[in-house]
């Protein structure tokens, strides 16, 4: 397998249109050129004898493709930093990556003073960093002795449940991703792939940035995800291809219906969590193919949609995946569910997502033995994620493990509970979770009207209590009606955040 050096090697003298943001766009040779000079300022700025780690604090703008270059024609090792964390939690994140030096955009500087990492930073909006890349231009490309296993960036996941760990994202690992799908999808320089996910994020560096690079299309920028803008970018930018992760299809969705819609370039939507009417919806309304899959920034189980997979479930179970009852290795029974869609067997059938196999494309975590450990233990991979296996084979997700709800006795997973609720019509987001009760748990849940739409608590639990396939213990006893979820940046919702709130902010149901 080759690296994302040999990757960008092969387009130093591509006159093609390699970059757009905005009005500006560089060719593939000015991008392999202008990340050729970075990698030669980082030979300056990272220290001997240490990681060779660099932070960088931005949104999608064009400086951080280029680094993402210079970083895989350097050997140096590129650290996604999140604008959204703050003081003391950034600092505990540029430390736990060994970062040497941080890059940041102007308006995310004062972040960084705040956070008093004791690590240099430069604002490459800054009269110093352009001085730096002047004095460097023309350099060649470094010839890193560089291998698929070797260390590109490290990602730090969306910390829904605890503090982010970073995972190690290789040269293998991106140019893996971004190969396949560029093959699946019959991505050529043609192409133009629109990146509006944060760049920081696993989701935009393998199944945008990286899908790009590997077929020579064109990566065009939005420097912040715009449900309004996505339309209009997709037809400026003449966009072919789009990546995606959570909630922004429900989001574009919730714009302005026009008649011209489909009139639009973009042929293909990649990307996962997306729900499957509005992925059903998105494609009809704007005239392309989508495509959900289910993974991770750790990548160590992947399941992809196929033609015939239920429009409620994940897609059939691929060899060497199974579920295991939590903690354990013992196999779940395949579910037994009723004509009516009512999940009969919930404490034999639902347990954790494995890969029995081995740890798939999980490169481990950056200086975060424990969790190694607990991710891969026994030389398995622990996907954290609660599921089932129907009859036919296919998988169905059923919330994470740290969703899992005790209620009289009986295991819920907050999965099957959220996809009821997102069928009642005046309802657009659904968060089930768990909140202390005498005994076990309660469950809760918190909804995101629609447009105009008043949410009332009778009728919604007069709706629940209607639902043919949720037994009496998954009807929510308490509701909270807010104006949106509390979210990362990866669009992944935060419930720690809802239960830290506690039942006073929700209101009792009755029945």
């Amino acid at each position: 397998m080759s690296t994302v050096a040999d990757l960008l090697l092969a387009r130093a003298g591509d006159p093609g249109a390699g970059l757009r943001a905005g009005d500006d766009t560089w060719t593939w040779s000015e991008h392999v050129s202008g990340s050729a000079a970075r990698a030669s300022v980082l030979a300056e700025l990272l220290p001997d004898g240490a990681p060779p780690h660099f932070g960088v604090l931005a949104d999608n703008v064009p400086e951080f493709s280029l680094l993402l270059g210079a970083a895989a024609l350097s050997g140096s090792v590129l650290v996604g930093l999140n604008p959204t964390r703050r003081g003391a939690a950034l600092a505990r994140d540029v430390r736990i990556a060994d970062c040497q030096v941080v890059l940041a955009a102007g308006r995310h500087r004062a972040l960084l003073d705040d956070a008093h990492s004791g690590v240099p930073v430069i604002d490459f909006d800054g009269a110093d960093w352009a001085r730096r890349i002047a004095a460097h231009s023309g350099a060649e490309p470094p010839r890193a002795d560089l291998g698929p296993e070797d260390l590109l960036a490290l990602v730090f996941t969306s910390g829904t449940s605890g503090e982010p760990k970073a995972v190690r994202a290789t040269h293998g690992k991106f140019v893996g991703a971004g190969s396949m799908l560029a093959q699946r999808f019959g991505l050529t320089g043609a192409d133009t792939a629109y990146v509006s996910m944060p760049l920081f994020h696993s989701n935009a560096m393998l199944a945008g940035w990286a899908v790009a690079v590997a077929s020579g299309a064109t990566i065009a920028l939005a420097e912040r995800f715009s449900a309004s803008g996505f339309l209009p970018d997709v037809r400026r930018y003449g966009a072919t291809y789009a990546n995606y992760v959570g909630t922004p299809l429900a989001y574009i969705l919730a714009t302005e219906e026009k008649p011209d819609d489909a009139d639009n370039p973009l042929r293909v939507l990649y990307g996962n969590e997306g729900r499957a009417d509005d992925i059903a919806a998105f494609a009809a309304r704007f005239g392309c193919h989508v495509q959900d899959g289910y993974g991770s920034s750790e990548n160590g189980v992947a399941i992809a949609r196929t033609p015939d997979t239920p429009a409620d479930a994940l897609g059939p179970l691929p060899d060497g995946v199974a579920v295991w009852r939590v903690g354990t290795t013992v196999e779940c029974a395949r579910a037994d569910v009723a004509p009516d869609g009512t999940l009969r067997n919930p404490d034999d059938a639902i347990g954790e997502l494995v890969n029995t196999a081995g740890t798939g494309g999980f490169s481990g975590y950056y200086n975060d033995p424990g969790a190694d450990a607990a991710r891969s233990a026994g030389g398995v991979y622990r996907t954290g994620d609660l599921a089932y296996v129907d009859a036919a084979g296919y998988v169905h997700f059923a919330g994470r493990t740290g969703d899992w709800m005790r209620v009289g006795g009986e295991n819920l997973g907050a999965g099957p509970i959220e996809r009821a609720l997102l069928r009642h019509p005046d309802i657009a987001e659904a968060a089930v979770y768990g909140l202390p009760d005498r005994v076990g748990d309660q469950v809760a849940a918190a909804v995101v009207p629609r447009p105009g739409a008043r949410i009332d608590p009778a009728e919604v639990a007069e709706f629940m209590s209607a639902q043919p396939d949720l037994g009496p213990r998954q009807r929510p006893r308490r509701l909270r009606v807010v104006a949106e979820l509390p979210r990362t940046p990866s669009f992944k919702v935060l419930k720690r955040a809802l239960v830290a709130d506690g039942a006073d902010a929700t209101v009792e149901l009755p029945g």
